[in-house]
């Protein structure tokens, strides 16, 4: 008579809310989650006082021991791993990269859920990327991680509609909440042997770089489709900017217009927008965020000012 296998050691690792779900799935499941490793508190807010990453909130929650190395790579926090004796780490926007002494530490690997069908979109910022190309799809990797930037091989994935209006938000939570779901399947299939590490095809690899400064400024000689696509992707943060009589204005919503311009002129305000021109088509702007308050709809905005400039940017 067979017996059931014994519940495997796991240890996660993970910082932001993104990797909330995933972990929320592991502390329900069958397995015992011995540890979970997160970047160190950091100062928040106005006051700077220091505020534990989402992950380490909810592990103290449900009393797992939490760990907070500056750095994976020293002697001291490679013990602590390996004295935890894991049989599968977890690894969801830790934060850190992983010394091949730790990919090697657990006896089934370290298997990382990355944000984009790989090899697309390989990097820190693949949910933003996804949008500012205009891809109509993208999803949810289980890898394999080795030494190379999200080069590991892959075991599922799971895929998501982009649609039209859908923001970099948005995509976040959704891809989060898939990713849970893919390795709470994935997992018994692993135990079972029936997930076999399938090496990422040579081609269609592309880079999610990190956002920079320059990815968050609104450029109005752009077409108004690419524009668009940059308002949503970086909705709610970092938030695209531009300027207006001279102070920064963020922009969060706006759908295409139909009309053509001097680029970065208002052409009409609408009852519940400003159109703007770009430098092919328009853009009605719906909701954006002066400097110093809050969000709030850009029809609002409008009646509010005092002086209308003709120009953006």
């Amino acid at each position: 008579m067979s017996t059931a296998a014994a519940p495997w050691r796991i240890v996660f690792m993970g910082t932001p809310t993104f990797a909330v779900p995933v972990l929320s799935g592991l502390l329900q499941g069958e397995d015992a989650v011995v540890g979970v490793f997160t970047q160190p508190d950091k100062p928040v807010g106005r006051g700077l006082q220091l505020t534990a990453s989402p992950v380490k909130q909810l592990a103290e929650q449900r009393g797992v021991a939490v760990f907070q190395p500056t750095r994976l790579r020293t002697p001291e926090a490679v013990q602590t791993l390996r004295a935890l004796q894991p049989d599968l780490v977890v690894v969801v926007a830790y934060g850190q990269i992983l010394a091949p002494e730790v990919l090697a530490l657990p006896r089934w690997g370290c298997l990382n859920i990355h944000a984009s069908l790989l090899p697309r979109w390989r990097g820190a910022a693949p949910i933003q990327r996804a949008i500012l190309a205009g891809d109509s799809a993208t999803g949810v990797t289980l890898m394999r991680m080795d030494a190379g930037l999200d080069t590991g091989p892959m075991l599922c994935w799971r895929t998501l509609p982009i649609t039209a209006t859908l923001t970099g938000g948005q995509l976040h939570d959704q891809l989060s909440v898939l990713g849970a779901e893919l390795l709470r399947d994935a997992l018994p299939r692993l135990k079972a042997g029936a997930l076999p590490l399938l090496p990422q095809p040579e081609e269609g690899v592309t880079y999610a770089a990190k956002l920079q400064t320059a990815d968050e400024q609104i450029d109005w000689q752009r077409p108004a489709a690419e524009i668009e696509r940059q308002i949503r992707a970086l909705n709610p943060w970092p938030a695209a900017q531009t300027s207006y009589n001279g102070k920064p204005l963020k922009l969060f919503a706006c759908r295409l217009g139909a009309h053509n311009g001097a680029p970065g002129r208002i052409l009409q305000s609408h009852a519940d927008a400003v159109e703007v021109a770009c430098g092919v088509g328009s853009l009605l702007l719906t909701e954006l965020q002066p400097a110093g308050k809050r969000r709030m709809s850009c029809a609002d905005w409008w009646r509010g000012l005092s002086v209308r400039p003709e120009q953006f940017g």
